[in-house]
């Protein structure tokens, strides 16, 4: 079996490779937390939860004006939006508040799982809240 996490982020990167406007998910609510931390900082659209016949599903809307907005002037739309998977479910990655380190200078941020719910780097280490470090984006 696949892992859930691992799963949503490379259908999402799968999607954007062929430049498709939405992807579906199988719903779970902590995929669906995520999705709304994704859309939140600008890195999908907007994410539905939705029912096909019997079935819950997490419809997002992929936003490609990101890289428009790294480059004024420049549209690239081979730019690829960059996920990677930090805590797997044979090695979980635990952080603490001190040690969350900035992802490329700022620009990317990194989804970690506190005992608070699931939030960014940014917020964790604002409210001095270490975890579970499940993926960083950029």
């Amino acid at each position: 079996m696949v892992d859930p996490i691992t799963d949503m982020l490379n259908r999402i990167r799968n999607a954007r490779a062929v430049s498709k406007k939405t992807v579906v998910i199988p719903f779970s609510k902590l995929k669906f937390e995520i999705s709304k931390i994704l859309e939140k900082e600008n890195f999908i659209g907007k994410t539905e939860k939705k029912r096909r016949k019997e079935k819950k599903i997490i419809e997002l809307n992929l936003n490609y004006e990101r890289e428009q907005e790294m480059e004024p002037g420049i549209i690239k739309k081979d730019v690829e939006l960059k996920l990677r998977r930090i805590s797997k479910p044979g090695q979980r990655i635990y952080s603490s508040a001190k040690k969350i380190k900035k992802l490329k200078k700022g620009c990317g941020i990194a989804i970690i799982s506190t005992s608070k719910g699931i939030m960014t780097d940014k917020k964790a280490e604002k409210q001095g809240l270490g975890g579970e470090v499940l993926f960083e984006i950029w």
